[in-house]
């Protein structure tokens, strides 16, 4: 997601902003409310992980692979919750941002402990949705596969 366009620094109020979207982004999906957090991305939004051979493109296919992976987790009785800090935000032009942060992923068996499950580094291009945001590109760098 590296480009030679033209960035300024985030204010404090888009800082603001991008961290209350990634709240409830997040927080969407370790509820399971999968369509509302897919519909958090760009109808022709891409989500891309080094974990993946390809990236996943539009919102529908984000959200059947996002309903796959937690019925998975609920037929194993586990609860996954997103932890993002360490977050950058950089003004493009048109309103979109580019956001970069650090996101642990922890898993908790049920009756058991929690563990951080992977490490990653997760980079996005949202654009202004509304009085929000929607992720137009997503990636994903999980440290134990770069």
């Amino acid at each position: 997601m590296t480009s030679s366009v033209s960035t300024e620094p985030g204010t404090a109020e888009l800082y603001h902003r991008v961290q209350q979207f990634y709240a409830r982004q997040m927080q969407l999906l370790d509820d399971g409310a999968v369509a509302e957090w897919a519909a958090t991305f760009t109808a022709d939004g891409s989500f891309a992980a080094n974990a993946r051979p390809e990236p996943v493109v539009g919102r529908a296919a984000i959200e059947a692979g996002a309903l796959a992976a937690a019925r998975q987790l609920a037929s194993e009785g586990i609860v996954r919750r997103h932890w993002l800090g360490m977050l950058s935000v950089e003004q493009l032009p048109g309103g979109r941002v580019r956001a970069r942060c650090y996101a642990l992923v922890i898993s908790t068996p049920k009756g058991g402990q929690a563990g951080v499950h992977v490490s990653t580094v997760c980079e996005d291009v949202l654009v202004p949705d509304g009085g929000s945001f929607a992720v137009q590109e997503r990636r994903v760098t999980r440290d134990d596969l770069s």
